[in-house]
């Protein structure tokens, strides 16, 4: 097989950990929107470019024409920015064999806590969530057009070195907010990089779900952490009586159980995470967590 050349468009926390793992067998090029973020990929071998989402980047289309695999890891404003600006570059892209999305698992809405999978009806309620969904079909229109596999990647709560709760607890950021009944699902940088390692080589079409094996109360998470540190957890705090600002109430707005059968069984992925126990005890033992 010839050289894969990835494109990605939002070299972010896990699409970033991602690219770098497939370093030496791919040619890695991508956007950000920090300009220092961007000295340090190109530092890394990562052919970066400039792209805020608010016009086109003129250097972008000449990189996409010859990539084999596109990534998009950039959340819509009113619309997806990427097909805002580049659309007619990625339909130029003739070498073009697959295309990866990763959206999130707040499509789903709220489902009162019980169990949903990818052959659930989305019904997301916050705004975000609902352009979100609008970019997922938008860009299953864009693949069909181009008759080209899709894969999107419906996504927990990311944690993993530098983001988890025992920064939050170092910095004095953690909270226990309880709401009674209210559960949600994360994963571990690891797992999603491992995932999307899985769907990429095969190459995988359709929707999936990356989220742990146990969706838990974020209080027992921040308590958990705590005591693996050797630190009093914050006092419980109801959710009622939460100081938050509107984005973060509207989080537990949602109320779900995401399965993830699905990447398991057709893209072989068996998590090194499954619960939030096995990633954060590993962050600390192996002393990533700061990074």
């Amino acid at each position: 097989m010839s050289e894969m050349r990835l494109f990605v468009f939002g070299l972010g926390y896990a699409a970033a950990a991602f690219a770098r793992t497939l370093s030496g067998r791919a040619a890695i090029s991508g956007t950000t929107r920090d300009p220092e973020k961007r000295e340090a990929l190109v530092a890394e071998g990562i052919n970066a470019f400039a792209f805020d989402g608010t016009s086109p980047s003129p250097d972008i289309p000449d990189a996409l024409r010859d990539s084999t695999h596109l990534l998009i890891s950039i959340a819509p404003d009113e619309s997806d920015p990427v097909l805002a600006h580049h659309a007619d570059a990625i339909r130029a892209a003739k070498n073009l064999r697959w295309i990866g999305y990763l959206s999130s698992i707040a499509v789903y809405g709220n489902y009162a806590g019980a169990w949903v999978s990818e052959r659930t009806t989305p019904h997301p309620t916050a705004e975000r969530s609902v352009r979100r969904l609008a970019a997922e079909r938008a860009w299953t229109k864009l693949a069909a057009e181009l008759n080209q596999p899709l894969a999107i990647f419906r996504i927990a709560g990311i944690y993993g070195p530098g983001r988890n709760a025992f920064v939050n607890l170092a910095e004095s950021r953690a909270h226990r907010i309880v709401k009674p009944g209210q559960v949600f699902n994360r994963i571990h940088v690891a797992d999603i990089v491992a995932a999307l390692s899985a769907a990429i080589d095969r190459p995988a079409a359709g929707v999936f779900n990356f989220a742990d094996d146990e969706p838990a109360p974020p209080q027992n998470v921040v308590a958990y952490a705590a005591t693996l540190m050797g630190v009093p957890p914050p006092p419980e705090i109801s959710f009622a009586e939460a100081d938050l600002s509107p984005m973060a109430r509207s989080f537990y707005a949602d109320n779900k159980r995401v399965a993830n059968a699905r990447i398991k069984q057709d893209l072989g992925v068996s998590l090194h995470y499954p619960t939030y126990r096995e990633g954060l005890a590993a962050l600390w033992r192996e002393g990533t967590w700061r990074v």
